[in-house]
């Protein structure tokens, strides 16, 4: 069958694809620190402190844990049991233990001559609880704690994750979450559950979090349905989109649209003409920012440019991302042609963002979308109130912030509109457990709030309601309901009497 073929997700676009490629990208995870990366030969990678090339794991499974090597090469790491002579015994307890400096012979001079000689960390943490003079009275427990410790500090191992709406989310609140206006990941799980995000949906998304949360879609929806995304500024942002690595038939269904021609759109102004001298604009100020033929056109937002500044002058939060905000189907040419070329490949790429933007308006322009999704910098308000016009009606919609206040004047605005039911102003709470044996319990560290979540479904506006006339009729049935109960009681009188 030819449409079978044509599927985005029925078949994987190569053989091995839970195996590492070339150019894929994946997400590198130690303890509980994450970082998303493209797979590239011979490209020097640092990760918490640790350089090394990624070479060798072009073609091992995703899951598959590394460890780091001389000269920065990737070797799998064999399992072995952790359980040894040494572990088995132990102390009752921790009173009669000094922490005076003094219970570990061996020096950092001869930690560092361990390591120059290649030895693997793992038998360095042998020999730290080989020279530790309190080791064996410490509790089973305190040498756990110990041993985790110590394994941290001197085993380099790298363990090579498949990008997941989990793993990312968890990955930016953790490092960066003023990229993602401090959304947290059961938020996120929640957005996508009140929004019914699934295939074959028609989803509006308007967002401010780098991509993360058109790209949890795109992930739910699995290629299947459109999506049309609006964008302030002269581009949409889509770093963590990209770290999705979406084949390229995800991206066919995903549409643009600037949230400057919403208005004109809404009252039916908005024609093909008014798409120029945007690609015109966008286009010098590509040109005055250096931007060449190899990335795609309309991609920074100035304001998240200028809101990342200072963040990347702390070298410990600069670390965490090194994936190039580009869609993964657009790679680095070697060479650059003639002058000619690019000018016609950079018309050529204007005139296929007008078609794409001309698209996105046709769908917009129908009404009928399944969904809406709202999380941005930008005060929900006056952002719902006009992107509702746009969806079905029985359909979802999702507004998110990180504060409550604006939520609650967009509450009480969708009241006074009409045409909504079932809203409902939510937060979730979450805790983290420790789960070991005999160990169990919450975690001292937890978060403090993850925003906010408006939520509701649309129904078909009666534009009566919203009459004078009709209110002041109202107020005359409520003026003459209020006189009823007086008429009752003057006739009771009268029969008493």
């Amino acid at each position: 069958m030819e449409g079978s073929g044509e599927q985005p997700s029925s078949q994987p676009p190569h053989p091995g694809d839970h195996r590492v490629r070339d150019g894929d990208f994946v997400v590198l995870k130690r303890e509980e620190v994450f970082k998303a990366v493209q797979v590239q030969r011979r490209k020097k990678v640092t990760f918490e402190k640790q350089w090394f090339y990624l070479d060798n794991v072009i073609g091992h499974s995703y899951g598959t844990t590394f460890e780091v090597t001389g000269g920065g090469s990737l070797q799998p790491k064999k399992k072995k049991e952790e359980s040894t002579s040494e572990t088995k015994e132990a102390g009752t307890d921790n009173r009669n233990i000094i922490d005076d400096g003094k219970s570990q012979k061996l020096t950092q001079d001869d930690i560092r001559a361990l390591k120059d000689k290649g030895i693997k960390g793992e038998e360095i943490v042998q020999q730290l609880i080989e020279n530790s003079t309190t080791f064996r009275d410490k509790t089973e427990f305190a040498q756990d704690k110990y041993i985790k410790k110590k394994k941290k500090k001197y085993e380099a191992v790298v363990t090579i994750l498949k990008p997941s709406t989990r793993i990312l989310s968890i990955m930016y609140y953790a490092r960066e979450p003023g990229k993602i206006n401090h959304m947290r990941y059961d938020t996120l799980a929640q957005m996508l559950t009140l929004g019914n995000i699934r295939a074959g949906n028609k989803m509006i998304v308007m967002e401010t979090c780098s991509g993360l949360v058109l790209g949890a879609m795109m992930e739910r929806m699995g290629g299947f349905g459109s999506i049309i995304q609006l964008y302030p500024g002269d581009g949409p942002v889509r770093a963590a989109t990209a770290c999705f690595g979406f084949p390229k038939s995800f991206l066919s269904s995903l549409y643009e649209f600037p949230l400057n021609k919403v208005d004109s759109l809404l009252n039916g102004t908005f024609s093909a003409e008014m798409l120029s001298p945007e690609l015109k604009d966008s286009a010098s100020v590509q040109e005055s920012n250096g931007v060449g033929e190899d990335k795609q056109p309309l991609e920074q937002d100035p304001e998240d440019a200028s809101a990342e500044a200072p963040e990347s002058s702390h070298p410990e939060e600069q670390e965490t991302m090194d994936v190039v905000a580009q869609d993964p189907e657009y790679k680095e040419p070697k060479e650059r042609g003639s002058k000619k070329d690019y000018i016609q490949e950079k018309q050529r790429r204007q005139e296929e963002q007008r078609k794409r933007h001309l698209e996105a308006a046709a769908l917009l322009s129908e009404r009928n979308a399944d969904g809406l999704i709202v999380a941005s910098r930008f005060h929900p308000t006056p952002l719902l109130l006009a992107l509702l016009d746009f969806v079905a009606p029985s359909r979802p919609f999702v507004v998110y912030c990180q504060y409550k206040e604006p939520l609650l004047e967009c509450y009480t605005k969708l009241r006074e509109r009409g045409g909504v039911i079932n809203l409902r102003l939510s937060e979730t709470w979450l805790r983290n457990y420790q789960v070991l044996p005999d160990r169990s319990h919450p975690k001292l560290l937890m978060s403090g709030g993850g925003g906010y979540l408006l939520s509701g479904f649309t129904v078909v506006l009666d534009n009566l309601r919203a009459d004078a006339s009709l209110r002041c009729s109202t107020s005359t049935l409520e003026s003459l309901q209020t006189e009823e109960p007086a008429a009752k009681k003057q006739k009771c009188t009268e029969s008493g009497s």
